[in-house]
């Protein structure tokens, strides 16, 4: 069983990736997603899920281990496959796609090619319960803080005063960070 491979592209062609892993070159199916944040050239570890069938090997590649956990529960409902899953990777990111789940916002998930209102309720009652929201938005909010750092180090502060100004604040929002961190900066 192949758990992860890590390589340099060779080509990107949106969608299916070839990776060079000590001159074994690997076809990898990936989410459009995952393939636009990809050049040729780039060095990459992915997570690798396997499908083996009587007619075909397939390498499904995942940058992130939440993207492989929602695209392995997924082709376990009935009628949903590989193909089906990457539409939906392909589509939505791991953390938007968890949101609609959690709203049981089935109109947006009838957005993704393939999937119609059957679908997409079927898909909504097999993942119930299956996300943990506390964990995600937690990361989120960590995403989100690190980018304000980022952006207020840009401008000079010191990133022990950064910190001291972003004590207790808690926003995903990026730009509620720096604008209340600069006014407490203001105050020290």
């Amino acid at each position: 069983m192949i758990a992860g491979l890590k390589g340099k592209i060779e080509q990107n062609s949106m969608g299916e990736i070839e990776l060079d892993v000590h001159g074994v070159i690997y076809g990898i199916h990936t989410s459009l997603l995952t393939s636009l944040d990809l050049k040729v050239g780039d060095e990459v570890k992915f997570f690798i899920t396997e499908i083996i069938r009587e007619d075909a090997y397939l390498l499904f590649g995942f940058l992130k281990k939440e993207e492989q956990k929602i695209f392995e529960r997924l082709i376990k409902i009935n009628g949903v496959g590989p193909k089906v899953a990457m539409a939906i990777l392909s589509t939505y990111s791991p953390q938007a796609f968890a949101s609609i789940v959690e709203q049981k916002n089935i109109s947006a998930l009838q957005k993704v090619s393939g999937i119609g209102a059957k679908g997409a309720s079927k898909i909504m009652v097999d993942l119930a319960g299956f996300f943990d929201f506390s964990s995600m938005q937690s990361d989120l909010a960590q995403k989100a803080k690190d980018e304000a750092i980022l952006a207020l180090e840009g401008l000079g502060f010191k990133k022990s005063e950064i910190q001291n100004a972003l004590k207790g604040i808690e926003s995903e929002e990026v730009a509620v960070l720096i604008k209340t961190a600069l006014k407490n900066l203001q105050n020290i």
